[in-house]
């Protein structure tokens, strides 16, 4: 199934699908204790982990080219900052067991602030990692609680600044912005904590409600507004404003950061159309033009790995059309923009359209959108690709 890498970055995502509680707004692969019951553990998914990267690093072996050093892995879920500090010690370990990283790699772990402490920071960095990204969502309680969050507003800027002080030069926190309830001066107080915490990278997201989740069935019977679209526009310029004006700037649409260096590699490996190899429950691969996902379920992926080859749920070899529609969508909301020359014809016309009605430049023949090209990003992607 698998051909060769495609010659660009290769990065390692690994998926921890544990979770102390299900928040209302996520569609996310993940589990709390109490739904999984004896199925599944950390140590049962841990043994399936190293399992899976083994016979990874098997199949890519066998491919015509030689497999390139991991520039980047990345530690999400999930929760996992609900391993401790030597739980994910044994992650990275996992990886580098079969995997030569680069010397200049970037190690990043997801983590709820209320699972972290001093001494957990300082565990990773003794480990070998180099980037943190702390959940956030909002510093307003009210907000919090509509997202069923469980740390107090003012553990997510601690946080932070714990780890700065563990040795962590780059350090993200996330937003949510959009959620019922949340006023212009929630988001502010947000804004405030985010910037006083001294992080380089901050990543906001409009509130989506995800079918299926709890807060999509609240919407459903009323019990809370649907978000706002004129609100979540005016939302996204305030955010966009302040941090620029404290000197991190956008890089990709919902992040920005203060400087190159805070870029978060691995995603833009994601949007540069790079390969990586997704460990762990529910992830997704991609090398060169092929990609594949794992079974959902800890149990049911720990089995198949037990079974021997990779715990695929499923294949595709993507076409020219799909790889260049992917191109398409994901490049154009970067701040480097989307080179001309890869549109077709027609998608040229349409993007001449976009320029026109103000909502994009061109710079170095590459479309750029433009400050209010970026609130209206998704719908711009279908316009060129209608």
């Amino acid at each position: 199934m698998l051909r060769d890498f495609g010659g660009g970055a290769f990065g390692i995502y690994v998926h921890v699908p544990f979770c102390a509680t299900r928040c209302g707004y996520c569609d996310f692969n993940t589990y709390t204790a109490g739904e999984l019951g004896s199925s599944a553990s950390p140590q049962s998914w841990l043994r399936a982990l190293r399992g899976e990267l083994a016979e990874a690093a098997r199949v890519f072996g066998e491919l015509p080219s030689a497999q390139p050093p991991v520039s980047t892995v990345f530690v999400g879920g999930g929760t996992p900052s609900l391993l401790g500090g030597d739980g994910l010690a044994e992650v990275l370990d996992a990886v580098r067991a079969h995997f030569t990283l680069a010397a200049d790699a970037e190690v990043t772990t997801e983590s709820n602030p209320e699972s972290t402490s001093p001494q957990f920071f300082e565990r990773l960095r003794a480990a070998g990692y180099t980037r943190v990204s702390l959940g956030m969502q909002s510093a307003a309680a009210h907000v919090l609680k509509v997202l069923d969050r469980t740390h107090t507003p003012g553990r997510a800027v601690a946080a932070a600044r714990e780890a700065r002080a563990a040795g962590f030069d780059h350090v993200n926190l996330d937003l949510i912005y959009g959620t019922p309830g949340e006023r212009d001066e929630d988001l502010d107080a947000s804004l405030d904590a985010v910037l006083a915490a001294g992080v380089d990278h901050v990543s906001a997201y409009s509130l989506i409600v995800e079918d299926g989740t709890a807060l999509a069935r609240k919407v459903r019977r009323g019990e809370l507004p649907a978000p706002d679209d004129d609100v979540l526009a005016a939302r996204y310029e305030r955010i966009d404003a302040r941090l620029a004006a404290a000197g991190l700037t956008w890089y990709e649409v919902s992040n920005w950061a203060a400087g190159d260096s805070a870029r978060c590699r691995h995603n833009l490996g994601y949007w540069d159309d790079g390969d990586w190899l997704g460990a762990g429950p529910g992830a997704h691969s991609h090398l060169g033009g092929v990609r594949w996902w794992n079974v959902k379920h800890p149990a049911r992926y720990a089995a198949r790995v037990a079974d021997g080859g990779l715990p695929a749920a499923g294949w595709e070899t993507l076409t020219n059309e799909e790889r260049h529609t992917e191109r398409v969508m994901l490049t154009v909301r970067l701040r480097t923009g989307l080179p001309l020359a890869d549109l077709a014809p027609a998608e040229r016309r349409r993007a001449d359209r976009v320029i026109t009605d103000g909502l994009a430049d061109t710079v170095d023949d590459h479309l750029i959108l433009t400050d209010r090209g970026r609130l209206l990003a998704d719908a711009i992607v279908r316009d060129l690709l209608a």
